[in-house]
């Protein structure tokens, strides 16, 4: 038996360990080449012979009244981004610049609207000519989320631009240079502080070309590339959509879903893909995300959800052709004064839909192709957006007959709010829906969005929605409950009970085909009150990546 080692033995060994330790050679740099990444889905964004080619986009996001245009960059939010633990340079080279070359490199992806977009903390670079302009982000948002204002904006002059570009982080401190010109140095404060970094191209007015792209960093700060968040996650066995399909095998679940938080979040994609067999992308189908501007289509985000739906064996519902909000501005001021006008704008607006749909054939199982056509006050008459000043009140029957015509297959949909319940509005929703049938039309159902912004006066009860539910299925008619989120403004307990009670009652339907939340978490439930400041709900199943009393609720309804 041999001996215990001495203790000045062990003490010897430790020592030369940490001898050799300190001795041995730093691990090398890692340099990655992000030229040849997956840059697909990023609008604007094409692969060239000498690297990546950027033409502008034009992405804007108007408000509800059709005013503003706060401009919406894209980030490459479905591709490659990058994951480092401490410092790490990044440099770029632009080439034939025609205008104007804009780099953003942020944190994380920014929360996106239908009105609206919140700027995350990060870094623009804005190449004109000689002039450079550095803006910096910290997230932090001020009086008017849709005017961000950088804690530091400066111009600076480029003796060279066509040198790369270098954005380099050491430390505290965030430095610009050209070449080897240093151009900026300031403290870092929290910019890139998630130790993520997501990057995009984009110009304003012209085009040009990225010819280098690369990432460098110390080997010990595990700089690497990473994919969606959504690629590994599957869906669970006792999710939503699982203990649906007990009761109702053609049952679905689902939820509206944006493609930042589906890609960039592994709590958001693990709710999504581990609950729901069904999802509406939330904005990324509306008209002022597909086509900013006349005959320019820019599908790259909404192909990417898409593609992540088909993935997991996830249905889709397309939210939403004819709408009065969310229309870009080329849309909005298509010219009706003259039959003329009206007949090149109808022109227009066809073509704009059947580029559309045939682009997402075969990809769809239902579609909005009606939204919210009554007045925002709750009253009866249609809004006389630009598709009823071209085609005329009975518009929905036009845009019906085209859907058709591109996909025969898709389920067609006229989805509303305020008519979830028995009362003037469900009236002049169903006649509008059987009207349109009975002008050729091919609507298989109504969308009731449910929200219950105020349980006090918005409250759904189950006898109403039953008896709801029974008048259009006598009419031969489905329904989809599309748009339910809840408010939590009487407590959480009451915000869990309307939502066990919608559902529910749905799902004891037959002709209620599907239920789907507005959303998914309240970490991204953000809206504007009258007085322009950024408020954040709590109306979903989930909160901060933990479910919600509601969430039980629902559960516990489906039997779980």
């Amino acid at each position: 038996m041999a001996g215990r080692p001495h203790a000045l033995t062990v003490m010897l060994a430790s020592a030369l360990l940490v001898i050799l330790a300190s001795c041995s050679p730093p691990k090398p740099d890692v340099t990655l080449d992000l030229l040849h990444g997956d840059w697909q889905d990023v609008p604007g964004i094409r692969a060239a012979s000498g690297g990546l080619q950027v033409t502008p986009t034009a992405r804007r996001i108007v408000e509800q009244s059709g005013e503003g245009g706060q401009p919406n960059p894209p980030l490459n939010l479905a591709g490659t981004h990058l994951v480092v633990g401490g410092d790490f340079s990044l440099s770029a080279t632009f080439a034939d610049v025609s205008a104007d070359a804009s780099w953003a490199l942020y944190d994380r992806p920014p929360v996106i609207a239908d009105e609206f977009r919140v700027e995350p903390a990060g870094l623009r670079l804005t190449l004109q000519g000689s002039d450079l302009k550095i803006a910096v982000f910290d997230g932090k948002q001020k009086k008017d989320v849709t005017q961000p204002v950088p804690v530091h904006d400066e111009h600076v002059t480029v003796n060279d631009p066509g040198a790369p570009f270098t954005v380099r982080r050491s430390g505290d401190t965030l430095a610009v240079s050209s070449g080897t010109d240093t151009l900026s140095s300031l403290p870092l404060g929290k910019v890139f502080s998630s130790g993520e970094l997501w990057l995009g191209f984009s110009s304003d007015s012209g085009d040009f070309e990225i010819t280098s792209l690369k990432a460098v960093a110390p080997g010990n700060t595990g700089l690497r590339t990473s994919g969606a968040a959504a690629a590994d996650v599957k869906p669970s066995g006792d999710g939503l959509q699982a203990l649906a399909a007990r009761t109702r095998q053609d049952f679905l679940v689902g939820a509206a879903v944006a493609l930042g938080p589906l890609t960039g979040d592994e709590d958001y994609a693990r709710e999504v893909v581990g609950n729901f067999g069904a999802l509406t992308p939330e904005n990324a189908m509306k008209p002022q995300f597909l086509s900013p501007q006349q005959g320019v289509y820019t599908f790259e985000e909404a192909d990417a959800i898409l593609a992540i739906a088909q993935s997991k064996g996830m249905a889709v519902h397309g939210h939403t052709i004819a709408f009065t909000e969310a229309m870009p501005r080329w849309m909005q001021q298509l010219p009706t004064g003259s039959k003329t006008e009206r007949d090149a704008s109808a022109a227009a607006l066809l073509d704009y839909l059947t580029t559309v749909v045939t682009h997402f054939k075969g990809r769809l199982a239902s579609l909005d192709v009606v939204n919210e056509p009554f007045d925002v006050n709750q009253g009866t008459s249609m809004q006389q957006n630009i598709w009823y000043r071209v085609f005329g009140p009975g518009y929905p029957a036009v845009v019906s007959k085209a859907v058709y015509a591109a996909d025969p297959r898709v389920l067609q949909y006229i989805n509303e709010n305020g008519a979830d319940v028995p009362g003037q509005r469900q009236d002049a929703l169903l006649k509008l829906i059987l009207d349109t049938n009975a002008q050729g039309g091919h609507i298989h159902g109504a969308g009731l969005q449910a929200h219950v912004y105020n349980l006090k006066t918005d409250a759904i009860s189950a006898d109403a929605l039953t008896r709801t539910l029974n008048r259009f299925g006598d009419a031969g008619l489905h329904v989809r409950i599309s748009e339910n989120d809840v408010t939590d403004g009487q407590g959480k307990d009451a915000q869990a009970k309307q939502y066990a009670t919608v559902l529910a009652t749905c799902l004891r339907s037959p002709t209620c085909v599907s239920y789907t939340t507005w959303g998914v978490d309240d970490r991204y439930d953000w809206w504007i009150d009258d007085g322009g400041s950024l408020r954040q709900g709590h109306d979903h199943l989930f909160n901060n990546g933990q479910p919600t009393p509601a969430y039980d609720a629902v559960k516990r309804a489906l039997g779980g």
